[in-house]
């Protein structure tokens, strides 16, 4: 049977610190059953700029109203609160997961501490405990493991470091925002509403005492996902679809496209709620498993068959490629621009772009850059949660960028030449008269 839990004690004196303790407290409520999101972690650290985490009490309330969310979780994370935010006077205090009500079979993390004394094998790391068992975490190596495992690429995970990848992801908080429709509805300024004003005059006798006014109504924006499944793909397919299948849950308005030679729509696929029954429909679905790569001829046909259909209400638009592409670059040029002129944001995600040496050299990549807004890596867990934050940030206004600019030098002005009139081609003699240019 594992030790007991060392807890890691509070070393948030330190500004520096204080963003790591909270997410290392936000993964310990994690082990010990408590649902916690990266949305709810980032509440928390909006919270700490209006209550001060040296105040206790008023810590302790602001964090409790923010992290629990279901009654019976409310004991559980008094006492962990209790554990984790206390005097750092000893560095060896323990804390059982099940004297905090944990009673769930408790899963081990599929990742390696590296701590020396942990015995070795797929039996530690794969096996569960019984139900008469303690199951102990080291939580002071845990956030370090955590961070190595968020790091890491996703063509380099195991089939069980992707089961794994798959519970943080499902953790992760999507919006886009609002769009504004064309479409009123009651509000508290904009054009006045005549109806409503003069009904609401009944309960005066008639006088206009309140004034009814009609705002534009919002709605949230859809999101379209196009993604590269061909050969040079083929080591993150199966991650990538791990990822669409949890962000569609996400969204009221989504669809999902894949392509290697051809376009695929697989967005019915992607109704279960089981990834492996999913990706099971989707493979029966796509016929051109990594094969080439006409990434034009596929924004093409995405353009002419779906365009209109799907880019409803100021839509968003992912494409997850590499790249490398066989086809021709100016129908890629020309087709991305038309795409990016149809939507209200489009990204193009490149999982080669997490590599610190990478340039975009592939002539797919130099077609298709001048036309995207946000060029964003999508190779691990790190790079979901930036593409997370980006698009909760994206603007109501519609603005057109280029994501990649190659530098250009600056070519020195030409110098002035003297100006070609039709009169100085006769060669006629000058004449100046005696008394220009002098005083009377």
């Amino acid at each position: 049977m594992p030790g007991p839990i060392p807890i890691l004690p509070n070393d948030a004196g330190e500004d520096g610190h204080i963003l790591h303790s909270l997410t290392l407290f936000g993964e310990m409520l994690r082990r010990v059953g408590l649902e916690i999101g990266s949305g709810n972690m980032l509440d928390l650290v909006r919270a700490t700029e209006h209550v001060s985490i040296g105040r206790r009490g008023e810590f302790f309330q602001a964090a409790r109203s923010i992290l629990v969310h279901r009654k019976q979780d409310l004991p559980v994370f008094d006492e962990a609160f209790q554990v984790f935010w206390r005097k750092p006077s000893d560095r060896t205090t323990t804390m059982d997961l099940r004297s905090l009500g944990e009673q769930k079979r408790f899963r081990k993390p599929q990742i390696s501490t590296g701590r020396d004394d942990e015995p070795e094998g797929d039996a530690y790391l794969e096996g569960e405990p019984d139900d008469n068992s303690v199951q102990n975490v080291d939580l002071s190596r845990t956030y370090s493991a955590v961070e190595v495992f968020r790091q890491k690429d996703f063509s380099e995970f195991t089939a069980l470091e992707m089961t794994e990848a798959r519970h943080m992801m499902t953790n992760l908080t999507w919006d886009l925002g609002q769009r504004r429709t064309r479409r009123l509805a009651p509000g508290k300024s904009g054009p006045l509403d005549l109806r409503r004003t003069m009904r609401q005059s009944l309960k005066y006798n008639g006088e206009f005492l309140e004034l009814a006014h009609r705002a534009p109504k919002d709605k949230p924006r859809s999101l379209v996902l196009i993604c590269d499944v061909s050969g040079s793909m083929e080591r993150y397919t199966r991650m990538l679809l791990q990822f669409i299948h949890t962000i569609s849950s996400g969204f009221d308005q989504f669809e999902a496209f894949l392509f290697a030679t051809r376009l695929t729509r697989i967005t019915r696929s992607l109704r279960y709620r089981s990834i492996d029954q999913s990706i099971d429909e989707v493979s029966k679905a796509v016929t051109d498993w990594a094969g080439g790569t006409r990434i034009g001829d596929a924004i093409k046909t995405f353009n002419y068959q779906w365009l209109r259909r799907v880019l409803r209400g100021q839509a968003v638009v992912l494409i997850i490629s590499d790249g490398w592409d066989r086809g021709d670059p100016e129908l890629l040029a020309k087709e991305t621009s038309r795409l990016q002129r149809s939507c209200h944001r489009l990204i193009w995600l490149n999982p080669l772009l997490g590599s610190p040496t990478y340039q975009p050299l592939t002539q797919g990549m130099k077609a298709a850059l001048p036309f995207v807004d946000d060029f964003l890596p999508v190779n691990n867990l790190n790079s979901l949660d930036s593409l997370s934050l980006h698009l909760s940030s994206l603007g109501p206004d519609r603005q057109l960028g280029q994501a990649y600019r190659t530098p250009v030098e600056e070519e020195p002005e030409p110098e002035p030449t003297p100006e070609d009139r039709p009169i100085d081609r006769l060669n006629l003699p000058s004449f100046q008269h005696p008394l220009w240019g002098k005083r009377r």
